[in-house]
This record gives C-alpha cells, structure tokens and sequence, in this order.
C-alpha cells in the first residue's frame, strides 16, 4: 500500500535504455511508490508505457513471433503515461521481468536509475508458454558472463530446440525482440529480461543457489540473533565464494532513513576452543563450496555497536560474488537496537488466594483461574496495560500498519483484516501506565486499576435497580459508598531477570515472573491473590494510536 512507510535497504540500478521497446528485469521492489512518481524527472520522463510479465502456467499469449502484447490477458499488467483509465499496474514489484516502452526510435539512448529494496534471488519457469527472466549475473568491467556458461547446470533452458529472444529497442517486429541463435557467445545482462521458449519447469536462476532462512534477507529486526544462509553449488568443480558488506543507498523521501551500516558477524567454530566465535566483518571473505554440494553459513549481529537510539534503523547489503565470476547476489540485511517496544500478550495463571476467614489454612487453590492482559511498550520506554487492541491499517496518514486503542482509529476499508484482542477483565477503554516501576528484567511493575463507584461496569452498578442506580428515592445522585463502591485493583508484575533453563527467546520475545494482586472496596477486608505470568511480544511496532 503507498504511503506506508517502509523500513528498508536500498540500492540504485541504472538501466540503459533505447527508443522503442525494451525489457529489464528488477531485482528489487519499487512499490514504495507509484509509477508516476517513479518516472516523474530526468530521462525517465522519455518512459511512455510499462508491461510487467505475470507468470501463468496456463499463459494466454507468448510472442514467439514479434507481435504486440496485448493488455487485459491474465499475463500483463499495465501503466500508460497520463493514462491512468487504462492503467493496471500501480507499483513495480521486485524480482520482475517489464517490458518498457520509450519515445524515439532506437537510436535513441536513455539511462534511467530505478531505487530498488534489493530482495533474496528467485525464478520459476513455466513449461507451457514462454519465460520472460533475468539474472543476477556478474558484471566485470563492461562484460556480463556467457549465456553457455551460466546455464551449464541447466542446460534446458539453452538446447537447441529452445528459443531464446532479447529486445534491441525501436518497434515490434522482425528485428525486436531479436532471436539469439548462439548462447556460446551471447552475454547475459543481468539488467536484461529474456524470453526463453523453453519446455522445462524448474528454479534456476543461479548456478550458485544462495538461501536465507529468513525469507526476506538477513533482517535481523530487534530481537533475531542468528541467522544462515545456505549456499549450494551445482557445479562440478570447487567454487570460491567471495561475501563483503556493501552500503544501503539513501532511503527515498516519506521512507525510514537509514542510520547507518549493519554491524554484521559472522559465526566461526573454533575448534581449540570447541566454541563458536562472533568474528566482525570489516572485510571481504572466502568460503570455499566443494563440487555439487551444500553448506551453511551463520551470521549474527553486534547489537552493542548501534547506539543511534532506539529508533534507529540500520541497513546494509551482503554481496555474494564467484570466482568464476558468473553471478553476484545482494542479500538484505537489517537491524534495529534491542527494544521491549511492542505489543505483549499475557497470560496470569492465579493459583494462590488468600481467605478472609479467620483460621483457614494455606492459600493454595485447587486449580489456577487464568486472566489475559495486553501490555504495548511505546518507542520511549512506557508501558501501558490496554483493556483492548486493534491491529491494522491507520485511518490517520500515512494509513500505516499499526497498533490501536479503538476501532474507530482503523481504516474504513481495511476493518475486515484487523485484529482485535481483549482483556475481558479490564475496564472499557483502558491504557494505563505504571504507578511505580518499569518493565525490564530483574525490576517490578505496579499498575493501580481503578473502577470508580458510579462506572457502568461496577459489580454494584445497576442501571435499573433503584437500590444499586446511585440515585435516591428523589431520582438525586449520590456519592461513593452510599449504593455502590469505588473497587481498586493494585497489580504487580515481577519481572524474574536470569533465563530460566530450557527458556527460549527469554528477554526479547518471552517476559515472565511473579504476579500479585490486592482488590480493596470489593469486601470489608482487603483481597489478595498471587500466581505466575508469561508475557509473549507478537509484534514490535513501538507507535500506538491512543483515543480517547
């Protein structure tokens, strides 16, 4: 959706291109904006039409012949400048093939530089129809690989009966695109979308497959401290793989700014010591793959190096590069400081009630009574109880993914998708912050939940009881204690500080402890339970939208 903000790395391709048509494929996504706004200055403007192949299975069209596309089949979306009637496609999404039109004949030679959220490598191939593709190839100098090299492992998509088209620029027709009849000297630019006409089904896109087990990259976030990266070689013969950090581009206007690189490790066992080591990487290194065979790389951060506050963002990318200098992949790679900020979900097992009755022994209960409480931490560090949450899209501008204290804050047209969680046991409309204390490790929270006599949810209230309506025979109101009585809750939360065994994801996404509880004005006495709490984050946005 536009106008969200979105946390990310950056990169910026320069495409080369001609009057006429042209194909490119993009290797990251562009959706953070519109078209529009996309081609608005420069030799962008010369951009007159953009056709993004949609992979069918079951295609409508493939031009194996020179022919026009045709919009409104399954296969294309489509934007037309200052056409927005007949324009379908509204964003420019990554690891994509688009065919671009430009004015002029071609002869004519424009650079347009697209900023890009560089994404993981990805490709499938369809057997019926065609295959309109790019690949992250290597550029070493002015030359790009050979098509008969790069597809050694994949030698389908290059045989014989396969047709292979590029386009050239100018009109369709018998010139663009152009058939390649010999991939033993045609060069792959990876800038460059193919057609291939290939009967073949399969994943290739590298004959070096590079796989995070984080599907968007190394995104860290707050709270993640391993992440591998599996890294197989389909060749034949050892390869040598060459990794470096390189450096986020500047974030686009009305996106998350970059506060600077992502101080990444990497994991290494040493064996004298039989650990495994956090080394920095400062630094290109080598990891060599033996032929036709697999392993994993683990990375991790130095959370101690970021100290741009807890907002900062931090963004980077991981270039993987050959030594037969064929392919070269950016992983993502992000990373915030370690924050409790977000919204947790708790539950409170009270298995300890302390009885009024003079004598009674123990306070042990024959069964625990559960409670829910829902807690967010703010960007600033404070924490509120909430009686209930929305999770979704913002009415308020920039119509953000966030958090929410009422519905009404919710987008109109996006309610359907929201998430709504309450704490039943919770005062209407409630986000209250501590009476004392924090929510940290090892420190104690206390809230003080007030009922106030004459609330509508008070246990003594009864609108139409005349003896409970704190009103008297006249119909006059009267004060607290008269009908019906203010009931006070005082909450603790004891935060247990060292990881208990066998606790996973102890201080970052799980907070447990002690929880106490004093009810006054319910009884003549005071009313005191006890038991355990487990608080789980299940997400990070530290913003929340409280209404009144």
């Amino acid at each position: 959706m536009f106008g969200t903000v979105a946390q990310a790395q950056w990169q910026t391709t320069t495409y080369a291109l001609k009057g006429g048509f042209n194909a490119i494929y993009l290797h990251g996504d562009a959706s953070y904006t519109t078209p529009d706004t996309l081609f608005a200055a420069g030799d962008a403007l010369k951009i007159l039409e953009v056709w993004r192949w949609n992979r069918n299975p079951t295609q409508v069209q493939f031009t194996s012949d020179p022919l026009i596309p045709t919009p409104g089949t399954p296969e294309w979306s489509t934007w037309y400048r200052g056409n927005p009637g007949a324009t379908s496609l509204t964003a420019l999404t990554g690891q994509q093939a688009y065919l671009i039109k430009c004015t002029g004949a071609a002869a004519d030679t424009y650079s347009v530089q697209i900023k890009h959220r560089p994404q993981p490598p990805e490709s499938t191939w369809v057997r019926n129809g065609a295959n309109l593709l790019g690949f992250p190839t290597f550029k070493n100098g002015a030359n790009h690989p050979l098509m008969s090299a790069y597809f050694a492992t994949f030698p389908a998509a290059i045989t014989a009966n396969t047709k292979i088209y590029k386009y050239e620029g100018g009109d369709l027709g018998a010139t663009n695109p152009l058939q390649v009849f010999s991939p033993t000297f045609e060069q792959l630019d990876r800038n460059q979308a193919y057609w291939f006409n290939a009967e073949v089904v399969g994943s290739f896109y590298a004959p070096i497959e590079i796989a995070p087990t984080v599907p968007g990259g190394l995104e860290f976030g707050r709270t993640r401290s391993i992440i591998a990266v599996r890294l197989r070689n389909r060749t034949s013969a050892p390869v040598t793989m060459t990794m470096s950090l390189v450096n986020s581009a500047a974030a686009p206007a009305g996106q998350t700014g970059v506060t600077g690189p992502v101080p990444l490790t990497r994991r290494v066992f040493n064996t004298g010591i039989g650990e495994y080591e956090e080394i920095a990487i400062t630094g290109a290194f080598n990891q060599v793959i033996g032929p036709q065979s697999s392993l994993e790389l683990e990375f991790g951060i130095d959370r101690g190096a970021m100290n741009g506050g807890s907002s900062a963002f931090y963004a980077s990318l991981l270039s993987f590069r050959d030594s037969g200098n064929l392919l070269e992949v950016f992983l993502p790679v992000s990373a915030q400081p370690a924050s409790l900020a977000g919204l947790w979900v708790g539950d409170v097992s009270v298995n300890q009630v302390t009885s009024t009755v003079a004598g009674s022994p123990g306070a042990t209960t024959l069964r625990p009574f559960p409670l829910r409480y829902l807690l967010h931490i703010d960007d600033g560090g404070t924490a509120r109880l909430l009686s209930q949450v929305f999770i979704g899209v913002l009415e308020a501008a920039p119509n953000g993914f966030g958090v929410c204290t009422l519905e009404t804050a919710l987008k109109d047209d996006s309610k359907a998708s929201a998430t709504r969680l309450v704490a039943a046991h919770m005062p209407l409309d409630l986000a209250l912050a501590p009476t004392t204390g924090g929510v940290a490790l090892g420190s104690t929270a206390e809230w003080t939940i007030a009922m106030p006599f004459d609330d509508k949810v008070n246990p003594f209230v009864h609108q139409y009881h005349p003896d409970h309506n704190n009103k008297n025979a006249r119909l006059q109101p009267v004060g607290n204690k008269v009908e019906s009585h203010t009931v006070t809750r005082k909450v603790s939360f004891e935060f247990l500080g060292p990881t208990p065994p066998g606790s996973s994801g102890w201080g970052t996404t799980v907070l447990g402890g002690t929880y106490s509880e004093t009810v006054t004005g319910l009884h003549k006495q005071p009313l005191s339970s006890a038991g355990v709490f487990t608080f789980r984050r299940v997400n990070d946005l530290g913003g929340i939208t409280l209404t009144p």
